[in-house]
């Protein structure tokens, strides 16, 4: 290869690591071209899957900083760049050595940091984004529910006790004047009736007046 054709296509592999979330390194020896292409299309947006010379994709590594990746630069090798969800990619890769044991996942990088065959087996095992935030988003509906009750409850109350007020009222409307309703018809009292004109006129008579009356009497 040319100077000129290798040292573009080193800034093509700079540029894939640069650009990417992570990258999962592969073995592809014994692959068909049609099962390549099944891979990448299985892959879908989360990754391109390319295929790279070794000692290019050792040059690239060194620019970008990642270290550890010479032990795994050997065979045949391609790269999975994943530009999408990660765990997706990682899930998509492990499936497709599944049914095509000819692809060997070998290792990888995430956020520049080199990781071997085993954590990306760990990687595929998570869940996906789309699923941890559908979880999220359930949790938070679940307690926005219950949020919402709970302000709503004093509210319910409230209307409950403002529409038996109302009903009140309509029955008796000196509540709304700030009365306390109208008041139930006393019982009638009995009335004394008041002395005539004669025994209010006649004065009672003492006891000094009838001894006096008494003395008469006896003379």
């Amino acid at each position: 290869m040319a100077r000129p054709e290798k040292t573009a296509a080193v800034a093509e592999i700079v540029d894939s690591f640069n650009g990417s979330a992570g990258a999962v390194l592969t073995e592809y020896r014994g692959l068909t071209v049609k099962q390549l292409q099944d891979l990448r299309r299985s892959l879908g947006e989360n990754a391109n899957y390319a295929v790279v010379k070794n000692t290019l994709a050792k040059i690239a590594a060194t620019e970008v900083g990642i270290e550890g990746f010479d032990d795994l630069l050997t065979g045949p090798t391609a790269i999975a760049f994943i530009n999408g969800d990660v765990v997706e990619a990682a899930k998509g890769l492990r499936d497709f050595a599944k049914a095509n044991p000819a692809l060997v996942i070998k290792g990888g990088v995430l956020d520049g940091k080199p990781l071997d065959a085993a954590e990306v087996a760990k990687l595929a095992d998570l869940e996906s984004r789309d699923v941890l935030l559908g979880k999220m988003a359930g949790a938070m509906l679940a307690s926005l529910s219950q949020a919402v009750y709970l302000l709503n409850a004093p509210i319910a109350q409230a209307a409950r006790l403002a529409g038996a007020l109302q009903a009140k009222a309509e029955q008796d409307p000196s509540i709304l004047a700030g009365g306390a309703g109208t008041p139930a018809a006393a019982e009638d009292a009995p009335v004394e009736e008041a002395p005539s004109s004669e025994e209010a006129a006649e004065p009672e008579a003492t006891d000094e007046a009838a001894d006096t009356a008494a003395e008469s009497t006896d003379a």
